[in-house]
């Protein structure tokens, strides 16, 4: 446990952590593996579809002419337009393709989102349930190696008869503003707009819901095939498998663990990310003995990303708690970007400690170029400061920043300069190069298991080319806290490894913990 013995009044133990959400591809991100045959299968992988030589077969030769006769004729029972132009297509162009430099690496594909739409609305559907009347929450997911599908995919003939039955033929009862609905996935396809994705022609436009669905179709049966090839032997699956249980299916309680054993004597707790069976979760663990656990009134229910605050109930009196996130949100200038900031991204709470000191509490998930971020601290800055409170502020966030300059993203230099011209400072001191140097929180980076390959990196190009940046901080008010300690954290033990990429099989989030011992003024 970091930070042992007693520290005098006024210190605090306080901790940050972006669990992230569950991510529906458990080989999207290189992960840190205790086995030699994870790395041995992702470069696999990675030479299949950067040298694949012979390999590279025509798509007709993996997706048949047959596959393509049985998917017209679905096709054409959903009286779905342009089925016979996609015939064309098919015959004149698709089948002949080369399976990686023509298609895979195709980057005219990408642009058009030919694949990767289809797979963003069908990979992972929520459902109510495949029964009426059942309410009990679930997932569905689309027979392919890039979700969390269960079933056997040892074979593209295998794969073949379990996609057709998930796309035309499986009834899941779907939610929709007008309630619960029975739909099948291939009719929550939509029409691929050309004003939003120019590189579309007029014809790919008006066809382009049989055409994408083609598109998937191929795009699931090479990666079957790849994977097949790759790892002949089925250890691939068996990898997916424990990926899912260690990544997916236990990271709540695994996440839970973490806070319970290694943080268990802290005072406050900033959570960003949070699902709501998190907090189910959480409420029940021992973590939340003696604790209060504070969500947002207006809790993110589509994304279920939620900014949490959890504190010690021996400090802080939870009688007087008060969630103040309308109040601070209020003060979000037009021109600021505000729609970068929505529901669930900030939780903002005054409440007194067991002394009746006052204290604002922010916890706060940025967005993915963190351009919400200083709109957000102008914010909460501007609360207190119109109001001309005395509250002693301590903000955990996620601020999604970057080391250095790039554009349309926020780097630490901008983001150290207006945090500061606010009043506030960091537990890990305020200089960007350091920080930089030193507070890097994130080290991740995509593997060609995904559905866009010109953001793959390569296994010996992770450390160079990871996501590797400063992006979860504790900020306070300058004048009224001293950080005694601090700390980062990627293995569950208050240890922090530079040198692995992370999730890993024991700390399944892709962003690290902060921690700081800090002494009020």
């Amino acid at each position: 446990e970091p930070f042992p013995g007693s520290h005098g009044p006024g210190a605090l133990r306080v901790a940050t952590w972006n669990i992230a959400a569950v991510n529906n591809n458990p080989f999207e991100y290189w992960v840190t593996h205790d086995s030699e045959s994870y790395d041995k299968l992702m470069q696999g992988v990675e030479r299949f579809l950067e040298e694949p030589g012979d390999l590279d077969v025509t798509v007709e030769e993996i997706f048949t002419h047959q596959c393509f006769q049985e998917l017209e004729e679905l096709m054409i029972n959903e009286k779905w337009a342009g089925v016979d132009r996609v015939k064309t297509l098919w015959l004149e162009d698709y089948s002949r393709r080369k399976i990686v430099s023509g298609f895979m690496k195709d980057k005219q594909l990408g642009k058009k989102r030919l694949a990767s739409m289809p797979d963003r609305i069908t990979n992972t559907i929520a459902i109510k349930s495949t029964m009426a009347g059942d309410p009990t929450p679930s997932k569905a997911c689309r027979p392919t190696v890039i979700n969390n599908f269960q079933g056997d995919l040892g074979s593209v003939a295998l794969w073949w008869e379990l996609w057709k039955q998930f796309m035309f033929g499986d009834e899941l009862y779907v939610q929709t503003k007008k309630g619960a609905e029975k739909k099948r996935p291939c009719a929550m396809l939509e029409k691929i707009p050309r004003a939003k994705y120019p590189d579309l022609t007029e014809e790919e436009e008006e066809i382009s819901i049989p055409l994408q669905t083609l598109c998937q179709a191929i795009f699931d049966s090479i990666i079957v095939h790849m994977m097949n090839t790759v790892s002949p032997d089925g250890e691939w699956q068996h990898l997916k498998q424990e990926l899912f249980e260690r990544l997916v299916r236990t990271k709540t309680q695994r996440c839970v663990e973490i806070l319970s054993k290694s943080y268990a004597s802290f005072d406050v707790v900033f959570l960003q990310e949070v699902s709501l069976n998190f907090v189910t979760t959480l409420r029940k663990s021992d973590f939340a003995r003696d604790r209060t656990i504070v969500v947002p009134d207006k809790m993110d229910s589509k994304r279920d990303q939620n900014s949490v605050i959890v504190f010690r109930n021996g400090m802080f009196d939870p009688g007087t708690a008060t969630e103040i996130t309308d109040s601070v949100m209020a003060f979000l200038k037009k021109g600021d970007e505000p729609s970068k900031v929505g529901d669930g991204d900030v939780l903002g709470l005054e409440v007194k400690d067991v002394e009746g000191n006052d204290f604002m509490l922010v916890s706060y998930h940025g967005d993915s170029n963190g351009l919400g971020t200083i709109p957000a601290m102008k914010a909460v800055t501007s609360y207190w400061t119109e109001r001309a409170l005395s509250h002693r502020v301590i903000i955990g966030l996620d601020a999604n920043v970057s080391k250095c300059p790039k554009p349309g993203h926020l780097d630490i230099a901008t983001f150290v300069e207006a945090y500061r011209q606010s009043g506030l400072s960091s537990c890990a001191g305020n200089d960007p190069a350091e920080l930089g140097r030193t507070a890097v929180t994130t080290f991740n980076c995509r593997t060609y298991l995904q559905t866009q390959l010109n953001k793959a990196v390569k296994s010996n190009e992770r450390y160079d080319k990871g996501d590797r940046n400063p992006k979860d901080l504790i900020l306070f008010r300058e004048s009224q806290y001293d950080t005694l300690q601090w700390l980062k954290d990627n293995t569950g033990q208050c240890t922090f490894n530079p040198d692995i990429p992370f999730p890993t099989l024991r700390f399944p989030s892709d962003h690290g913990i902060v921690a700081a011992l800090l002494r009020g003024r």
